[in-house]
């Protein structure tokens, strides 16, 4: 048995800019995907990821960030976006409090990012495709102690 901590949480819908969804037609398949070669580049294979996000909500809990997996900084992934540090944490998402699902959480650093900020109680979560995921739905999602705190 690992020592990850668990919480409950749900997933609530985005702005849709990751997976493409939106329309901005700066990111026509999604900021993710552009953002792939370069993490790729950097030594992070996204190629076994959905590109959109999980937006779980884990209110009333927020995060603490102790030490990321990955941090990359200064990371130009568009013609027309300034730069951006990302960080990413393991985690895994548990579904109906069974199967458990391998990911990442994925932070665009607020201090860098330009827009499209997320409250203190979401975590981004890039995992394979999971199906039957709905917003609403409640997950569990496990954290790595040693890389994020749940507070």
């Amino acid at each position: 048995m690992d020592n990850w901590i668990r919480v409950n949480g749900w997933v609530k819908a985005g702005h849709g800019v990751a997976s493409g969804k939106s329309g901005d037609p700066r990111f026509p398949a999604g900021t993710l995907a552009m953002q792939k070669p370069m993490f790729r580049k950097l030594g992070l294979s996204l190629d076994n990821y959905f590109m959109g996000t999980l937006n779980i909500a884990i209110a009333p809990h927020s995060y603490e960030i102790i030490e990321a997996k990955h941090t990359f900084r200064n990371v130009k992934w568009s013609p027309t976006e300034p730069t951006e540090d990302f960080s990413f944490f393991d985690c895994r998402v548990v579904l109906n409090n069974a199967e458990k699902v391998n990911g990442l959480i994925y932070y665009p650093h607020p201090e860098t990012k330009p827009e499209h900020f997320q409250p203190a109680d979401i975590l981004e979560v890039i995992t394979p495709f999971i199906s039957n995921l709905t917003y609403e739905c409640e997950v569990v999602i496990e954290v790595d102690p040693q890389q994020l705190q749940i507070k």
